[in-house]
């Protein structure tokens, strides 16, 4: 699952970018990091993971990973094909969910395309042009229905009235998240609007305005989102340190925790994703999967072959690892189950997969 970067023009997408992929090239037996060149793998840390491998004395220790796409900034009129905005829009039509980036600094040597710094404002140009995306969207899928109407076709009719409906609210203003859509049709039509979003508040070095970032707080709040506060140049400068320098760097810039770690989180849950490990001498890795996959599909994710020779899965719980010291005990107490296909995966479960193919 991917989250595409998109903001106007000028307000550190790229920057931040460029520190994500850093940090995916700088993470130790990561196995992707630079896909193509607009598209980066990021780790996901996870303490958990660093506590089964040296629990396990394992060789190679791999964390997850969340997908970000960089987007090419966003003009008004976007929606009209202004500044390349058709095919700009096609790639975030592609992606799962929008980190949207608002410019929180100033910077002379920085063209702010806006007259003032306004991340409101930025945000509401954002918006509008995928709300305006979104509508000629809609109107378009009326079109191909009339047909089918005609012809007396009910559940052509129903999904009339459904996109009649929200024609009206575009027009209002309101986007597809805010009007709750049906997810059978979120997912046919890909509403730009309907995806999950979170804001990446992009600060210099000094931390965030208050006031600048007040405003991206009270619209993320309205919308049930996450911000993010980072200084992006900060970060992209970070990551090309030694690991072991980086934690007295942010100490020296009085920054109580990584941003693009903040990031990497507050993308999880946006996808609404959950971690398993698979933990052994050989290797520990963390993998991330939909909230709600059965344990045959989270099979599928390590390799097919495992999907298709699916026997079991034997689980226990990290945590009750932790307690109990060690995977004997966990045995000895009955922690450790035989799961089928079906079982639904939990955050936090240790894994052992047992196929024939």
């Amino acid at each position: 699952m991917e989250i595409g970067i998109v903001g106007l023009p000028n307000v550190g997408k790229s920057t931040l970018f460029n520190a994500l992929t850093g940090a995916a090239a700088a993470a130790s037996n990561f196995p992707f990091t630079t896909i193509d060149p607009n598209v980066g793998v990021v780790p996901l840390p996870d303490p958990r993971l660093k506590v089964l491998g040296d629990m396990f004395k394992s060789e190679k220790v791999t964390p997850a990973g969340i997908k970000f796409v960089d987007i090419a900034g966003l003009v008004k009129g976007a929606s009209q094909g202004e500044g390349l905005g058709n095919k700009f829009l096609s790639h975030i039509r592609a992606v799962d969910a929008v980190a949207h980036v608002v410019r929180c600094f100033d910077d002379p040597e920085v063209v702010n395309v806006l007259e003032k710094l306004d991340p409101g404002v930025a945000a509401d140009i954002i918006e509008t042009e995928l709300l305006l995306s979104d509508l000629q969207q809609a109107q378009k899928a009326l079109d191909k229905l009339e047909g089918p109407v005609r012809s007396g076709d009910k559940k052509a009719r129903d999904r009339q009235a459904q996109l009649q409906s929200v024609v009206k609210g575009f027009e209002e203003g309101r986007t597809a998240r805010s009007q709750n859509l049906p997810a059978d049709l979120q997912a046919e039509q890909g509403f730009l609007t309907g995806k999950p979003v979170l804001y990446v508040a992009n600060c210099d070095e000094k931390g965030p305005d208050p006031k600048l970032l007040a405003a991206i707080q009270e619209r993320a709040a309205r919308e049930g989102a996450e911000v993010v506060p980072l200084c992006a140049k900060l970060e992209a400068e970070i990551v090309q340190l030694p690991e072991e320098e980086r934690a007295s760097y942010y100490e020296s810039a009085s920054i109580a925790s990584a941003g693009l770690a903040s990031l990497a989180q507050a993308g999880k849950r946006l996808l609404r994703q959950i971690t398993f490990f698979t933990a052994g001498p050989d290797e520990s890795r963390a993998w991330i999967i939909p909230d709600g996959l059965k344990a045959v599909k989270a099979a599928g994710k390590i390799h097919s072959d495992i999907e298709r020779g699916f026997i079991r899965a034997e689980i226990y719980k990290y945590d009750d690892l932790i307690r109990h010291g060690s995977e004997s005990a966990l045995k000895e107490n009955g922690l450790v189950a035989a799961e089928g296909k079906d079982y639904l995966m939990k955050d936090g479960d240790v894994v052992y997969f047992r196929f024939n193919v």
